[in-house]
């Protein structure tokens, strides 16, 4: 008995030339005959008419089987060369026209051994069911060609939001080689495919042994795909992986990134359920990426502004609205809660230099032609440590591009750097041994 699917389907096929059943049959057995005949008498025994069928029927199969090979395939090579579709294309491209039409000569073996006569059934019905299986496994094939070709005609569709559907594609093909390869063997075996199938249950625990990363993977693929936590072209960090950069494939088992430094980090695709990653796709949805650096101020190069110096530093474009304000304010509240007291510096309010630097940093920030204006940006001081005062400045520039970030942060920094002197401060830095040979009296 051969397998269900190719009971269906032969079926189909003879009942669609059941008209002609008996004219090829009494002309093959003309055929057979006449070549027998031809025969010298030592040669003609039992077997020798089936034998000259068997014959008669692989022959015409390798005949179409060669014109397919080296005629029509050639052919349909030639109409793409002719046609501007990219669907033929890529449907040549994973060879799914090539592999279906080779199931016509397989057709003819299966129908023509119906038609080979006085040979044993067991001989006749064993090269059936291997004829069979053939074609079941072909029909598998033609079916990955075709999953294949559905992928890359997604992915040349596909647009940035688009989920990446690879692991969904591998997942199928599996499935069809499974279910491919279960009728293979009830074909050979010539049993019911459900003959096989009751016996899967003592074997469950061992299959979920041998295949449990493959359907561990297979739920950490959907629900990374369902929540589109990540696709192809993300920015992602994983370190318990020595993962940092853009992924570049998305499969069923496995998630390729390949790392700013060009090597290939390989993930098991359940492990993005197990671990934390991080996702950078936000950043380049919103167009800007943050800087967030700090500069050290010596703190003991932080003082009051003299009089002089507010004068000076009023000139600034960028400051001349702050101080002006501000002087404004350290007046009003002045004159009214220092009546009796002249001591202004401890009992009252006046303008200190690294204030007056973290005013000027905003103000900078904002005229900036690379800074992002609507999302965050501040300037603050942090817990001062044994390195200074750490000045945190906290903004988004209008780019993603590494390279430009990194000059745009760069320039912002040069001129903080350069600017802090004319405030009366200082940048703190380790001392060196410059600085012990300038103490020492020895430079």
């Amino acid at each position: 008995m051969v397998s269900i699917l190719s009971d269906l389907f032969f079926t189909i096929t003879f009942q669609l030339t059941r008209g002609f059943t008996f004219t090829a049959s009494v002309r093959q057995q003309e055929l057979v005959n006449s070549i027998v005949n031809m025969l010298p008498e030592s040669l003609r025994g039992e077997y020798t008419v089936p034998m000259v069928g068997l014959f008669i029927v692989f022959s015409i199969s390798a005949i179409v089987h060669l014109i397919i090979r080296f005629w029509i395939i050639r052919l349909l090579h030639k109409l793409d060369e002719k046609t501007a579709s990219e669907w033929y294309a890529v449907i040549l491209k994973h060879k799914l026209p090539q592999r279906a039409l080779f199931i016509i000569p397989l057709v003819i073996i299966y129908n023509g051994l119906n038609l080979v006569p006085e040979f044993q059934d067991e001989i006749t019905n064993f090269i059936i069911r291997l004829t069979a299986a053939t074609m079941v496994l072909v029909g598998a094939r033609v079916l990955d060609a075709l999953l294949s070709s559905a992928h890359t005609l997604y992915l040349m569709n596909a647009g940035p939001d688009k989920a990446p559907i690879k692991s969904y594609i591998q997942l199928g093909k599996v499935i069809v080689y499974v279910f491919a390869g279960l009728f293979i063997v009830s074909s050979l075996a010539d049993k019911s495919p459900w003959y096989f199938l009751t016996g899967i249950g003592a074997a469950m625990a061992v299959i979920l042994l041998l295949f449990r990363d493959t359907l561990l993977s297979l739920v950490a693929s959907v629900q990374l795909t369902k929540n589109d936590l990540i696709r192809v072209g993300d920015w992602i960090e994983m370190p318990q992986f020595g993962a940092d950069g853009d992924v570049i494939d998305i499969a069923l088992n496995t998630v390729l990134v390949q790392n700013f430094d060009k090597t290939i980090s390989v993930i098991p695709t359940h492990k993005f359920l197990e671990h934390s990653f991080r996702n950078w796709r936000g950043m380049k949805d919103t167009g800007g990426r943050r800087i967030m650096r700090s500069v050290n101020i010596d703190i003991s190069s932080v003082r009051f502004l003299t009089y002089r110096e507010i004068e000076r530093l009023r000139e600034s474009h960028l400051l001349k609205g702050y101080i002006n304000g501000k002087m404004k304010e350290v007046h009003d509240y002045n004159s009214e809660h220092l009546k009796t007291s002249s001591s202004t510096l401890t009992n009252g309010r006046w303008l200190t230099n690294v204030g007056t630097f973290r005013a000027y940093i905003i103000e900078y920030l904002k005229k900036h032609p690379n800074s992002k204006k609507d999302l965050t940006m501040l300037v603050r001081q942090l817990e001062p440590t044994e390195k200074g005062l750490p000045l945190q400045v906290y903004v988004f520039v209008d780019t993603t591009v590494w390279a430009e970030y990194e000059g745009i942060q760069s320039d912002i920094f040069d001129h903080l750097l350069a600017i802090a002197p004319e405030f009366g401060l200082n940048i703190f830095q380790q001392p060196t041994g410059r600085d012990f040979k300038a103490l020492t009296g020895q430079e």
